[in-house]
């Protein structure tokens, strides 16, 4: 980028890594942005974004019109919760947060009394809570993950709202991502999860547990090791559209 009047270009970001367990750190990072045209709905517009090891989906998700608000330690422990549409829960917050035993009976009261609550990966080392008390029902962690980007996803559970509204969700909404398709699926859970998705690397069995949606009193429970933490901000629109819907679950009643 030139800016008039001048001949310089403007070509560099700066970016500050700052994290608890590292020194403040900075770095020049090329200064393009990922710019992508999606067809998607949306429906709710209130997220609560509980941030775990740091991940940009909270600007992915204002870059598509929704309201995301970032919950603190005083709002997760006491504040008022149910003026979210839902609430996302930033990767391995389980392993990073130490006040999650705090937390996580308000979440699943949250899910109770008719939110939406989605969990992404977490690691089965280091959990602040038991990893029974991970979801309104048992589910087990496991190392279980695709890593081929673009390895096959079936659709388990074709008419399950989650696929279906605001956008019907095919087997195009899995092209074009990137790295990966996900990591530290659950290999155990518990019959009240619907496992709505199945991928594997080549030679090896389906992975079915990195999906998986659950309803619990009045709301909703899911819990994702598919990587949208890597995928939308790169601007993958299958990504964008099966996230809104997640997001969106508690309006599709």
């Amino acid at each position: 980028m030139t800016l008039a009047n001048s001949d310089k270009v403007y070509d560099r970001r700066l970016v500050i890594i700052d994290h608890p367990h590292i020194p403040t750190q900075t770095a020049a990072l090329p200064g393009d942005a990922a710019v992508a045209r999606v067809e998607l709905r949306t429906a709710g517009r209130s997220v609560g974004y509980l941030q775990g090891a740091g991940d940009a989906i909270p600007d992915a998700l204002s870059s598509i019109g929704l309201e995301v608000t970032a919950i603190d330690d005083v709002e997760a422990s006491i504040g008022d919760l149910s003026k979210y549409d839902a609430i996302v829960i930033g990767v391995r917050a389980y392993n990073t947060l130490d006040r999650m035993p705090v937390y996580q009976p308000r979440l699943l009261e949250y899910v109770k009394q008719g939110g939406t609550l989605i969990v992404q990966y977490n690691t089965n080392r280091g959990l602040k809570i038991e990893e029974k008390e991970l979801g309104p029902y048992p589910l087990e962690l496991s190392r279980d993950r695709v890593t081929v980007e673009d390895a096959p996803v079936e659709i388990l559970a074709p008419n399950h709202p989650a696929l279906n509204y605001p956008n019907k969700i095919t087997a195009a909404d899995f092209t074009g991502w990137v790295q990966e398709r996900g990591l530290y699926f659950p290999s155990k859970w518990a019959p009240e999860y619907t496992a709505l998705l199945g991928s594997h690397d080549p030679g090896e069995e389906s992975h079915d547990g990195g999906l998986l949606v659950a309803d619990y009193g009045e709301g909703h429970f899911v819990y994702t090791g598919y990587s949208f933490f890597r995928e939308l901000p790169a601007g993958v629109p299958g990504a964008y559209r099966l996230f809104a819907n997640l997001i969106a679950l508690g309006a599709s009643r």
